[in-house]
């Protein structure tokens, strides 16, 4: 796509991705991801954007401030806080790489399993709170899912690009791999067992089901236990990003209660 400005041509191509938000940018940044450059929306010189600018110099980013139309022709969302890094798309991992840095840090792996959450918002949730408790990885299917976008960045505030992400096509099979290294697969289930008076500790993959579908039918035969959040009202399901956070920190709970 072209991008026509008074006095020059910008040509956003298809094979890079662009990393929307303040803190979205300065943790890709920190995290060395591969930046072409950065776009400030002209006008903003408050704030944050000045460490902004300071890290890509630092850094040896090219900075272009481009005026307000432009610059919303060029963002993908509306909380783009006034810079745009343009980059190279993000890179998955393989599984195993996932486990190997939980091996790496001397931990039992505590993974992500995602079964087809196809909401940007909930993906980018779950992302940030996984980087918050030191999930060695996540899991997404590579179809019927939502994989990493501009969307994702924002919302999860940079954390993608501290976070650990494999996608694979076949969650069931992927499964069946994660139990034979030995892991114990939860699955997050309305059915299950009370998750504050079950034992979350050792090697997790935690199985998180799609907005609608929840686990599903094949993937729920594959866990070796379900687990569920007790509540109280009348409606009796989480949010998925939601149901991922509170299981999340009870697994990070009890494994710091062990210590």
């Amino acid at each position: 796509m072209l991008i026509f400005f008074s006095w020059r041509v910008i040509d956003i191509s298809t094979q890079q991705f662009k990393i929307e938000g303040r803190n979205a940018v300065i943790e890709a940044i920190r995290a060395g991801h591969d930046i072409s450059k950065i776009l400030v929306k002209k006008g903003e010189r408050h704030g944050t954007i000045f460490e902004i600018i300071k890290m890509a110099k630092q850094a040896g980013i090219c900075l272009q401030e481009i005026d307000g139309k432009a610059f919303e022709n060029v963002a993908e969302t509306r909380g783009h806080q006034g810079v745009i890094a343009i980059a190279a798309p993000v890179e998955y991992v393989s599984v195993e790489d996932i486990l190997r840095q939980a091996d790496i840090k001397n931990e039992d792996p505590l993974i992500y399993v995602l079964n087809e959450i196809e909401d940007p918002q909930n993906l980018g949730s779950i992302l940030r709170t996984a980087e918050c408790f030191g999930v060695h990885g996540v899991i997404i299917p590579k179809h019927r899912a939502c994989g990493i976008t501009s969307t994702v960045m924002k919302v999860s505030a940079g954390a993608v690009s501290h976070v650990n992400v494999s996608r694979v096509t076949n969650i069931a099979s992927t499964l069946d791999e994660l139990k034979q290294k030995g892991l114990w697969v939860m699955g997050a289930d309305s059915q299950g067992q009370d998750c504050f008076k079950t034992d979350l500790t050792g090697p997790v993959a935690l199985v998180i089901g799609g907005e609608d579908k929840g686990l599903g039918r094949l993937v729920r035969q594959k866990c070796d236990l379900l687990v569920r959040i007790p509540m109280r009202g009348c409606i009796n399901s989480l949010n998925a990003a939601v149901a991922a956070a509170i299981l999340g920190y009870e697994i990070t709970r009890q494994r710091v209660n062990l210590t």
